[in-house]
Order: C-alpha cells, then structure tokens, then sequence
C-alpha cells in the first residue's frame, strides 16, 4: 500500500477511461477503503466518505473528506482493486489530494524572481549569473570596440590584460537595450505628468548632462538640486518644473514709493 500526498490523482475524470462501469465489490469496500486512510492519515483527520469513482475494469477509488484545519477542501483518495475472479478487494493506493475548492499554497517562484532592487541594502550581495545576457567580457572593448582601429584594440587589449587592468566584464548591446527600455518606462522617461507639464525638455536644460556612448544619445544625468530628479538618469525629452530656462517673476519685485505720503508723520506730536 502507498501514501502520497499531491495536487493531482487517478480521480481526475479526464484521466478515466471512458464507459468504465463501477465493480460492485469494490464499491462495498467502503470499511476497509477507511481504514487503510486512517492507517496513513496520522494527523490529518478521516472525515465522511465522499462518494466511489470507478477507474477502469475492477478498480475504484473512494474519496473521505480530510477534517485537518490546514486542508480544507482536501479528499482522502483510496484506490481499491479486485484481481480477476476474486472475491477479496485490496487496497493499492492512499493520497491525500486537493478538491475543487482546496486550499492550496501560492505557486512557488524561484529566488531570482522574487528578489527587488529595493532588496539589496547594505550588506547583502546580488550575484550575477556567469553567463548573464546583459553583459560581455571587458576585453571585447564593448560598445567602443566598433569605433577603434583593430589593431590599435587589440594592442589595447594586450596592455590591460598584461597589466592586470579593465573592467572583467561590461555591458552588450542587449544589457545596454534592455536599460534603455526600462529607463524610458520608468519616472525619468517622457510618458508622465510632469513631462508633459514641463516649461521645456530636459535635452535644452543647463543641468542636463549627457551619458557617453550610445546611451548618451536618448539619456543624461540631471545636476539640479532642486530638480526632484537630481542625480537620476532622465531621457532628453523628459522635464520638469526646474528647468533653467525658468526665470523669476519681475512682476514680485519692490513697490515703488506711493505718490501721496499718507504714512509719514511731521515732526512732533499728533496732538500739538
């Protein structure tokens, strides 16, 4: 006899042989169907019997409600079975298998999509997988390799990998992609409200400073500390209310002297 405990079974009806009919015998075997459920139960309680499911020829399962607080919904499945001109059913299987309305865990997600940016704080470590897709080994020059004489790369390459120098690895065009994908979306890109409200584009603003490489053609870095951007990477066509273009109101300067002085008194007493 087995004991298992799963989320799917041999009570599944799209499993079941069509035009099965149910074996009489193992329909009665009702008592000992239980207490082979109680020999595995422990403490996950036998409840009422369910009903009988016919499976094929002289094979059945009875199904017991499973009264364990944490299984709602769950159903004893005992298989039963009758050899061939037998008069004995024996018991071939026992699992606890969830029902319709089961309680069920939450579907398990791996760590490496679990994990947020806002996860990594001080002290703990975001490993990058070796072969991680964004990133590409330093000696290839990255994007700047496509602009340099070969020759003069590959002498290059020689001198950092001798001397020990260089970034291991940098970024490939998919990892350059895939930022700029996200950074577009994200609060420095051009689809929010306060672009569209902005008295211009970052792209003509005095704090706007370019990124290098391809990067720097759609982002840049804002320098103003009053910018609620300030040293986050925004698109050229993004903006906000700090733009230096903004000059103060000349209509919130000084009033001008009034023409008749009301105010001022003459010398001595109001009351001379």
């Amino acid at each position: 006899m087995m004991t298992h405990m799963a989320v799917s079974g041999s009570s599944d009806p799209a499993r079941r042989p069509s035009r099965v009919k149910l074996d009489p015998a193992c329909a009665e075997a009702v008592e000992p169907a239980r207490e082979a459920a109680l020999a595995s139960s422990g403490t996950h309680a036998v409840g009422e019997h369910l009903g009988v499911v016919p499976e094929a020829d002289r094979v059945a399962t009875h199904l017991f409600a499973c009264t364990h607080p944490g299984y709602r919904g769950w159903r004893w499945n005992v298989t039963v079975v009758r050899a061939s001109r037998a008069k004995v059913v024996t018991v071939d299987e026992v699992a606890l298998l969830p029902g319709e309305d089961a309680l069920l865990a939450p579907r398990w997600v791996p760590w490496a999509e679990r994990i947020r940016p806002e996860d990594v704080t001080a002290g703990k470590l975001m490993p990058t997988a070796p072969e991680d897709p964004r990133l590409e080994p330093g000696y290839t020059g990255g994007e700047r390799a496509a602009g340099t004489d070969p020759a003069e790369a590959s002498q290059i390459r020689a001198v950092v990998a001798e001397l020990g120098l260089g970034r291991e690895r940098v970024l490939s065009p998919y990892g350059r992609s895939e930022a700029a994908v996200r950074w577009l979306s994200g609060d420095g890109g051009p689809d929010n409200p306060m672009s569209r409200q902005a008295p211009g584009p970052c792209v003509a603003c005095g704090y706007f400073v370019r990124l290098q490489g391809s990067l720097g053609e759609i982002f840049g870095v804002c320098a103003n500390e009053m910018s609620p951007s300030d040293g986050r990477v925004v698109a050229v066509d993004h903006g906000c209310g700090a733009h230096s273009d903004v000059v103060p109101d000349d209509g919130a300067g000084d009033l001008p002297a009034p023409v008749w002085d009301t105010i001022t008194l003459a010398e001595g007493s109001l009351f001379d």
